[in-house]
């Protein structure tokens, strides 16, 4: 069996969009009826028909399909040649097809289209907008950008006056719009324009116009002088709250808190009264009884002057005429005093609390057995800044209770010591409540509070009488 097949024409030419016919020869050199399917092949097949699909042709006949051609006005399909070829094949022997081959110019065409993106805008300095060109047409092209306005209240220019493109390729080029005189206050003026994109080249396209507008905006804008006023108003008030609720209220509260302190701090201790009382009654003894003996040895008026005047000033001598027993109630009036200058002294002790728990407590400094300590002075430390309450007390006596807020260092000096008894401590109590955070470095996990105590160690004053004074 055989099977010829050929086109009418080897060599058309298309133009996109539109449609071209080649008539298709099929002869059946056969003995039999046969029947013929066609399929075209190539680049063009995409875009090529054959007319009718089938067709069957009795021995020694020739029938006509019609091919057509029809390549889309798309940049995605390129000018120039492009092969194609028609598939003939019989129904009953498909190994023995036949395929006639031609080939399909496509002419050139150009299409481009732009945006403006934004389309509008707006500055008070300047204004920006986006040229997007878009070549549509099968070749590549080169657009020249141009802008039209009042040149005489704005100026216009772009990134880029020229942008080359490819089929189907698109350019963007930035479109600055900068007003010849600046708008300080009032209503925007705005300013149109067109941009105008020509296409250069030899296949002709015409220019594509877009369309813009530019909103020059006031430098200052409208609200700012409410603003100004607003916030003058705002700062006054807070001003006036201030000075005539907050400040008093505070410096109030500041004075009532120091003078709780102070209070706390010079009021007076039994333990240092009672010393206190007990020497004087001491001298005052030893005095008396040396009077008295002076008195039954006849001695003269001026004897039992002296032996009071020992007795009360804690002195070693009696008067004159008063003999060696005035001496011994002087000396009774010295035991009480204190026994000389005492032995200076001085403890610290860091207390760690966290937030939320019991309170922390250490102690300071104790006393020891036989003596007393005259309590000078007093510094505490919250380097952290914490927030709480610190108390430092002398056995069940509080000396200072201070709230951590209120201080990063306090120091306290009396003129007159608190005395501590012998076997007396000093202790600090932390109650943590907000954990403060150093200057320039990380949050602790814990209140830190320190104390420092200083004062005289002395021998503690004997309870038994005066031998001398016996």
């Amino acid at each position: 069996m055989t099977t010829a097949a050929s086109l009418d024409t080897t060599a058309v030419t298309a133009e996109p969009g539109a449609r071209v016919e080649v008539p298709l020869q099929v002869r059946n050199s056969g003995s039999t009826v046969e029947e013929y399917r066609f399929d075209v092949v190539g680049p063009a097949a995409a875009w090529a028909t054959v007319e009718p699909t089938s067709l069957s042709l009795y021995p020694d006949s020739t029938g006509t399909a019609v091919l057509t051609l029809s390549p889309p006005r798309s940049s995605e399909v390129p000018a120039g040649d492009v092969p194609f070829g028609v598939r003939v094949v019989p129904t009953s022997a498909p190994d023995t097809a036949v395929v006639p081959e031609g080939v399909v110019t496509v002419l050139p065409f150009a299409a481009i289209t732009g945006e403006l993106v934004p389309r509008g805008f707006d500055g008070a300095w300047r204004g920006h907008t986006d040229v997007a060109v878009d070549n549509r047409g099968n070749i590549p092209v080169t657009v020249q950008l141009a802008a039209q306005g009042d040149s005489s209240r704005v100026r216009l220019r772009f990134a880029r006056e020229t942008v080359e493109l490819p089929p189907g390729a698109a350019e963007v080029s930035r479109l600055t719009a900068r007003p010849t005189r600046r708008l300080w206050r009032g209503t925007p003026v705005v300013h149109p324009f067109q941009v105008v994109a020509t296409p250069m080249g030899e296949v002709p396209h015409e220019s594509v116009l877009l369309d813009g507008t530019y909103q020059q905006d006031a430098i200052l804008p409208r609200w700012l002088p409410r603003a100004l006023i607003a916030a003058v108003a705002a700062v006054a008030a807070l001003a006036i709250v201030w000075f005539a609720l907050l400040r008093p209220v505070v410096k109030s509260a500041a004075r009532e808190e120091s003078k709780k302190q102070v209070a706390a701090v010079l009021s007076p201790s039994p333990d240092a009264s009672g010393a206190a009382g007990g020497g004087g009654s001491s001298g005052t003894s030893a005095g008396a009884a040396g009077t008295g003996k002076d008195a039954a040895a006849g001695a003269p008026s001026s004897g039992t002057a002296a032996g009071s005047t020992g007795g009360s000033t804690g002195g070693g001598t009696g008067g004159a005429g008063g003999g060696g027993t005035g001496g011994s109630g002087g000396t009774g009036g010295s035991g009480a005093g204190g026994g000389g200058a005492g032995d200076p002294r001085s403890a610290q002790v860091e207390v760690k609390d966290s937030v939320g728990g019991d309170p922390a407590s250490d102690t300071v400094y104790k006393v020891p057995a036989g003596q007393a300590l005259d309590l000078t002075d007093l510094v505490v430390q919250n380097p952290q800044g914490d927030s709480g309450t610190v108390v430092i007390a002398s056995g069940s006596r509080t000396l200072l209770r201070l709230a951590l807020q209120n201080f990063r260092d306090q120091d306290y000096h009396f003129v007159t010591p608190i005395v501590v008894p012998a076997g007396g401590q000093i202790t600090m109590t932390v109650t943590c409540s907000a954990v403060g955070r150093p200057v320039g470095g990380p949050t602790p996990a814990q209140c830190d509070e320190s104390v420092l105590v200083g004062g005289t160690l002395r021998q503690a004053p004997s309870a038994t009488p005066s031998p001398a004074a016996g």
